[in-house]
């Protein structure tokens, strides 16, 4: 894997560049979208490559493992060709179910016993069977096996917490270093900072991580309650120490202004389910502002969703069919509504990275973090 720094602004560390694989380049800034089981909720495969452009999709390795079961993908060939996608794939290593299925968990050093939330058995996660489980689906971009902490957490807690995931991370490492891709292109590991809110240990582990020389470094443990301000302050701290030649990925981030804020600070890779998860509950992202299409504003508007248009849903529907739709729970509602949500943050990293190599990108984003902000 290669990663080359094009454009880099004056006024803040934003930079734009490239990551290339076997696969091909993404472009950087990149969001990813969430397909948690091995798909996008709500579209289709064809629209993400036309429509959404996405040059990386994220998959889960704990749901996969459960359903439909490592058997079954590697009878396919891997996650790839299970769901007939072509580009970049990057999935989580199940350290984030560490935090998000607190009650169905049991922690200890060799690794993490979970409750199955789909029918009650036991199955045991440590760092080599997480780094088994990633090489069988197959994903490019491995994230190591880490503890993701919740907010708020005591300092006694998130400092055990790092420790614990810091082990972890050479087992991890140990384990990728033994074995070796099953398919087609070669993969990549992805250590993650933690540490909570604590700018002491936050120092520590991202000091750790840089010592990993991995050729992409993951900033996680955010994102899950603390207040933005708290957030945006960890990740300055997480920039300024992280490689500068490394690409940096902020996990579970976020809001389009939380993007524009943290790619002023230096981060280059994102996910989040707001998007697809938002626009099943009836909000779009456009340009000019945020929609929430059920209001009754919008029964009699002619207008499209985008104008001037953004997509082919621009070409079709308008704001007033929509709401129809949303009122009558009907599945194409959530189909289009999730489109163009994916399509705007693909037209907002795009913009990002055109704006930096105009070098008027801190000017653009205080104009669009406003207009973002808003609700039509």
């Amino acid at each position: 894997m290669q990663f080359n720094i094009n454009h880099s602004d004056r006024k803040s560390k934003a930079r734009s560049g490239i990551i290339t694989t076997s696969r091909g380049d993404i472009p950087t800034p990149v969001f990813m979208p969430v397909g948690t089981y091995g798909t996008v909720k709500a579209v289709h495969i064809s629209e993400l490559e036309k429509d959404v452009n996405a040059s990386v999709i994220l998959g889960n390795a704990y749901h996969l493992y459960l359903r439909p079961g490592l058997d079954v993908l590697k009878a396919a060939g891997g996650l790839h060709k299970f769901i007939g996608w072509k580009r970049h794939m990057l999935t989580d290593s199940g350290g984030y179910q560490v935090y998000s299925l607190a009650h169905n968990r049991k922690i200890k050093d060799e690794g993490v016993t979970f409750q199955s939330h789909i029918d009650g058995a036991k199955h045991f996660i440590s760092p080599e069977i997480s780094v088994d489980i990633q090489r069988t689906i197959g994903a490019d971009f491995m994230m190591a096996f880490d503890e993701c902490t919740p907010y708020p957490c005591e300092y006694d807690y998130a400092d055990k917490s790092m420790q614990l995931t810091h082990k972890w991370l050479v087992r991890f490492k140990n384990r990728f270093q033994e074995t070796s891709h099953l398919y087609d292109h070669p993969q990549t590991y992805i250590p993650i900072v933690q540490g909570s809110t604590y700018p002491e240990l936050r120092k520590i582990s991202a000091e750790f991580i840089a010592d990993q020389s991995a050729e992409i470094n993951a900033i996680g443990g955010l994102s899950v309650g603390e207040p933005a301000e708290v957030m945006y302050e960890i990740t300055e701290m997480m920039c300024n120490i992280l490689p500068v030649e490394k690409p940096r990925y902020l996990m579970g981030v976020g809001t389009p202004v939380n993007i524009l804020e943290a790619v002023s600070l230096g981060i280059d890779m994102f996910d989040c389910v707001i998007p697809t998860r938002n626009a099943r509950h009836g909000l779009l992202y456009t340009p000019e502002g945020i929609i929430n299409i059920k209001n009754e504003k919008w029964k009699f508007d002619q207008r499209p969703i985008n104008d001037p248009p953004m997509s082919f849903i621009d070409q079709y529907y308008s704001r007033s069919y929509l709401r129809h739709l949303e009122s009558m729970t009907e599945f194409l509602a959530a189909q289009i509504a999730s489109i163009n949500n994916l399509v705007f943050y693909s037209w907002l990293m795009e913009q990002i990275r055109l704006h930096l190599q105009a070098g008027d990108f801190m000017e653009w984003k205080k104009i669009m973090a406003e207009k973002l902000s808003r609700r039509l």
